[in-house]
């Protein structure tokens, strides 16, 4: 997937920390990283946004060692499940954590960059040879499944994504989500690919050092999910000077029509290029984008396929649906489309599930040209009083009218649970009352201090019932 030796000499990525490491360097610890698990061996890769994270997280993958990529932070009863569950050969996990938790596990074999590697257990795990990786999903409605990806899966991907967003070596982008996320993992992958300059820090843009990071080693792209854009709005960004920073791009969930105009603006008068794209775990990373030129012209538009991707739309009886503004479930068809879930250690040695074609569970429509519009979610409806209501349609509404305030719906027929942060109890109820001609009755608002959240934004309905 990459070739390190091609660019070996040029910066591969620089830290926060002050570490910096040429291609040959990162290609250099990868391979002594691996050499502490066996061949093939199944990896829990404890993911920061660190150079000693990335060089083991290479280090597998380029050795035909599969990586199931989990958050550093990852609760220690969770992890010990997973482990009982999968019987990882090796745990590669920061270097702090290891030293006080690694009798729980077994025996510490290397350790070097911040990092350390953990042997665990001797059992030969039955790996599928396709299978390259393990991401869990960010779902927001319950727990977090694994996504088995196979190398042609993230080949492709990476690819695509290379191409339409024209990423070569000159490129230095900034990290601001986090590796073990598909979204933050295929902004590493693609730049490794290119011979770009990753400049890998796990401070958040809510700190300063953030921005001097940025400032100080020129940082020409940047990625966020729409909470990092709702973030960047209240920290007045477009206020900040940042001349070399050239290319945005969202993804993750979508970004309010306010937002998406706000940025799309922004980039104009900046000379800049913003980019909204979708995508999901299932397909490896990315799924469509809105080309930057065309993000003023189509708002709220989640835009094309990207390149060598095929997307439809199928009717409630599998139908295919080819007239525009007409409703129906997103279809992805292509060779990033992963190969199905794992639930045990036994779906390790599974083959491919999907075959080249993913139903997102998505509700969306094209329009004249051919741009997709990401209607709501097939679940994400309720029936009030007979009426077919869009949840995802009454938060963009409610934030619309209280921009001050944060809110999530969910709830059950006839019944809407609406969670807000702000005491204005009253003036949400009557207003979505007011605004779906909907009794007053149908809607419970109740005040919290804040919303749960996953590591790409997105809220934890589960969380909120």
């Amino acid at each position: 997937m990459w070739n390190f030796n091609q660019y070996a000499d040029h910066t591969a990525v620089i830290s926060n920390e002050g570490l910096l490491l040429s291609y040959s360097q990162l290609q250099h610890y990868g391979d002594e990283i691996s050499k502490f698990t066996r061949e093939r061996a199944l990896v829990f890769c404890l993911c920061t946004n660190t150079v000693g994270s990335l060089a083991g997280y290479t280090g597998f993958l380029s050795h035909k060692q599969v990586p199931l990529l989990l958050d550093a932070k990852i609760d220690e009863v969770f992890l010990k499940k997973l482990v009982d569950i999968y019987h990882p050969n090796s745990i590669f996990m920061p270097k702090t954590r290891a030293e006080r938790d690694h009798e729980k596990f077994g025996s510490i074999v290397w350790q070097d960059l911040g990092y350390a590697m953990i042997k665990c257990s001797d059992i030969a795990v039955a790996l599928n040879p396709n299978l390259a990786l393990l991401l869990t999903t960010s779902g927001s409605t319950g727990a977090p499944r694994i996504v088995r990806q196979s190398y042609d899966n993230i080949e492709s991907n990476t690819a695509s994504i290379i191409d339409y967003l024209k990423i070569d070596q000159n490129e230095r982008p900034v990290t601001v989500l986090p590796m073990h996320y598909t979204y933050g993992l295929s902004v590493i992958n693609t730049h490794l690919a290119s011979g770009a300059t990753l400049l890998l820090t796990d401070n958040t843009i809510m700190q300063k050092e953030f921005w001097s990071f940025l400032v100080d080693h020129k940082a020409t792209s940047f990625s966020g999910v729409p909470y990092t854009y709702q973030m960047l709005d209240r920290l007045r960004f477009e206020r900040r000077s940042l001349p070399e920073l050239k290319t945005l791009t969202q993804a993750g969930g979508h970004l309010s029509k306010e937002l998406q105009l706000k940025f799309s603006n922004y980039a104009k008068r900046e000379g800049k290029n913003f980019v909204v794209m979708y995508g999901q775990a299932e397909a490896t990373a990315r799924i469509s984008y809105l080309p930057a030129d065309m993000t003023l012209r189509k708002i709220g538009s989640i835009g094309i396929a990207i390149p060598r991707t095929e997307l439809l739309l199928e009717g409630e009886h599998g139908e295919k649906i080819n007239s525009p503004n007409t409703e129906g479930e997103l279809i992805c068809k292509g060779e990033h489309v992963t190969l199905g879930y794992a639930e045990c250690v036994d779906d390790l040695n599974k083959g491919d599930e999907r075959h080249g074609v993913l139903h997102t569970g998505d509700l969306a429509y094209f329009d004249e040209n051919g741009y997709f519009y990401i209607s709501g979610r097939k679940n994400r409806f309720l029936k009030l009083f007979g009426n077919r209501v869009s949840l995802e349609e009454c938060e963009e509404l409610i934030r619309s009218q209280f921009p001050l305030l944060d809110c999530a719906c969910c709830g059950e027929d006839d019944r809407m649970l609406i969670y807000i942060t702000k005491d204005l109890k009253s003036e949400v109820r009557d207003f979505i009352s007011k605004v779906t001609h909907i009794n007053f009755t149908a809607f419970d608002v109740r005040c919290v201090q804040s919303l749960p959240r996953n590591v790409s934004g997105k809220i934890l309905y589960s969380e909120l019932k």
